[in-house]
């Protein structure tokens, strides 16, 4: 029977690289006419180059970019930067199709959720917060709470425990079969692979369950639990 289940955030609820793909391309031309002096492509590789090594969710990246080009921080051209990619970004981070409608749906019918993501805790909050999402779920469990990256086992349980369930209740939903699935597998929890959500091109998945659309979920729930 499945008492909750679990989503991660980026690509699963939400399409997080898109976003971050238009935030990025009004960041660049604000920072140009604000007088850095560089191209829309090479401002583009060297932002990719930063992100490669600091990670997605690397929240100076603009400072980097500056200091590479100009070997200081040019606040004027910062801030350009910085207003732009929050203007672009409220604009772009909007739910998948079908999301706020399943969410209803999970909780009419009883069920617990909770978000597990491995991203600050302060940047899942405030795409929470923006999407409204704040109130809906029991529990969130981001990096900080453990100080571990799924697929450790250690995120999972630190879930599991905060909604007090048993892992074979729970089931986990997430775009990253190498994170999602195979941490939730490990610790016998069921899995969902958001197929809409990869942007991986994965072939095997090894979950339970694939998901062309987060609605299905509400299928998965009355199949398992005999509704």
């Amino acid at each position: 029977m499945i008492k909750a289940i679990v989503f991660d955030l980026d690509n699963t609820l939400v399409d997080f690289m898109k976003m971050k793909r238009r935030s990025i391309e009004e960041a660049i031309p604000a920072m140009i006419d604000a007088g850095l002096k560089i191209t829309h492509e090479e401002a583009n590789r060297i932002i990719d180059e930063i992100y490669k090594e600091q990670g997605i969710e690397y929240q100076k990246v603009f400072d980097v970019l500056l200091q590479r080009v100009l070997n200081e921080v040019d606040y004027k051209i910062l801030s350009a930067g910085i207003v732009a990619y929050r203007r672009a970004r409220e604009a772009a981070l909007i739910p998948y199709p079908h999301v706020y409608s399943t969410l209803n749906q999970l909780l009419k019918l009883g069920i617990k959720m909770g978000i597990l993501s491995d991203a600050p805790a302060k940047e899942a909050w405030l795409r929470l917060a923006f999407l409204n999402f704040h109130h809906i779920f029991d529990a969130v469990v981001t990096f900080e709470d453990t100080k571990e990256r799924k697929p450790s086992p250690a995120p999972f349980i630190k879930m599991l425990d905060k909604l007090k369930i048993k892992p074979e209740e729970g089931l986990m939903v997430g775009d990253w079969a190498e994170r999602d699935i195979e941490g939730a597998k490990k610790i016998g929890m069921k899995t969902a692979f958001a197929r809409y959500g990869d942007t991986f091109d994965t072939k095997y998945h090894y979950a339970d369950y694939e998901l062309s659309d987060i609605s299905e979920l509400i299928d998965i729930v009355t199949k398992e639990n005999k509704l």
